[in-house]
C-alpha cells in the first residue's frame, strides 16, 4: 500500500465520521418471547419505578477497568454536532428513538438523567517516522490495527414508573416503522439520510432487549452501523457501534463488540 492510498483511508474514515449520522452528538428479535415475558412479569414492578440520577449513573457506567483491552472515555464531542436532543431534528418523529441512539443520547423523552461512554478497543500507536521499506511496513500494520478497530457509543438513561418500558416498545416500534429509512440532521445543518433500519438478532441481555442495523451512504459508499438497546428495569442501556474499516470502504463484518455489552450488564445487575 502506497503512503498516499493510507492517508486517503485516514481522511476518508475522518470524513466518514463526521458524517454519518453526526456520528455522536457527544436475544432473539425485539420482542422476543423471552423478553416479552420478562416485560410482563416485571410490569408491576416498574411501574413504581423510580429513576437513577446522573450521579448515580456515572456510577453505574462502564469504565475502562471493566473492559480489558479497551480505552474507555468521554463520548461527548465537546458541541461540535448536537448539545442536547433539542438539536436533533429526525424528518419522521417514529424515528426519533433510533436517531438518539445514533447521535449518543438516550432513546426516550421523558428520561431524569443520561451519561455516555466511548469505548474503543486498545491497538498499537504508530511509532515509526522512517521512510525505509521495514518502517513503512511497520506503519502499515499499525494503521490496519487502528483501522480495524470498532467504536462504541454506550449510554445510559433511566426513568420514573413504566417510562423504560414505553421507551423499549417506541425503539422497537422505530425498527419496524422505519424500514425505508430516516433522514436526521444537528443543529439544522449537517444532514445524513439513512435508507434502510433492520431489525437484528440482540443479546438477549437485561429484562428485555431490542437490536437493529442502520444502513446510509457516505461519500457514494454504502456504510452500515449498528445498535441495540436493553431494559435492565427502571434503566435502559444504549449501544451503538462503529466500524473504522468499513467507514474506510473496506469490505467488513461487524457487530456491537459483545464484551462491551456484557460489561455493561454486569454492572446493572
Amino acid at each position: 500500500m502506497k503512503r498516499s492510498s493510507r492517508a486517503r483511508m485516514g481522511a476518508t474514515a475522518t470524513v466518514s465520521v463526521l458524517s454519518l449520522a453526526l456520528i455522536t452528538g457527544c436475544g432473539g428479535n425485539s420482542g422476543s418471547e423471552d423478553s416479552k415475558d420478562s416485560a410482563d412479569k416485571g410490569s408491576s414492578s416498574t411501574a413504581a419505578a423510580k429513576a437513577l440520577s446522573a450521579a448515580e449513573l456515572e456510577k453505574l457506567i462502564i469504565s475502562s477497568a471493566d473492559l480489558d483491552g479497551y480505552d474507555v472515555k468521554s463520548a461527548d464531542t465537546g458541541g461540535k454536532f448536537a448539545e442536547s436532543k433539542d438539536q436533533v431534528t429526525v424528518a419522521d418523529a417514529k424515528c426519533e428513538p433510533l436517531a438518539y441512539v445514533l447521535t449518543g443520547f438516550a432513546p426516550g423523552d421523558d428520561e431524569s438523567a443520561y451519561v455516555n461512554r466511548m469505548a474503543t478497543k486498545k491497538s498499537a500507536e504508530p511509532t515509526s517516522t522512517g521512510t525505509s521499506d521495514e518502517d513503512l511496513d511497520a506503519l502499515e500494520d499499525s494503521l490496519k490495527d487502528i483501522m480495524g478497530s470498532t467504536m462504541t457509543i454506550v449510554s445510559l438513561s433511566s426513568y420514573d414508573g413504566e417510562g423504560a418500558q414505553e421507551t423499549m416498545k417506541s425503539v422497537s416500534d422505530a425498527v419496524s416503522g422505519c424500514a425505508s429509512g430516516f433522514t436526521v440532521s444537528a443543529k439544522g445543518q449537517d444532514t445524513q439520510k439513512f435508507n434502510k433500519v433492520a431489525e437484528e438478532k440482540s443479546s438477549g441481555t437485561g429484562d428485555e432487549s431490542v437490536a437493529f442495523e442502520v444502513t446510509g451512504k457516505v461519500e457514494g459508499d454504502t456504510q452500515t452501523v449498528h445498535g441495540e438497546v436493553v431494559r435492565h428495569g427502571s434503566t435502559i442501556a444504549a449501544y451503538y457501534s462503529i466500524s473504522l474499516a468499513a467507514l474506510a470502504g473496506e469490505q467488513t463484518k461487524y457487530d456491537i463488540p459483545a464484551e462491551v455489552i456484557k460489561a455493561q450488564a454486569a454492572k446493572l445487575k
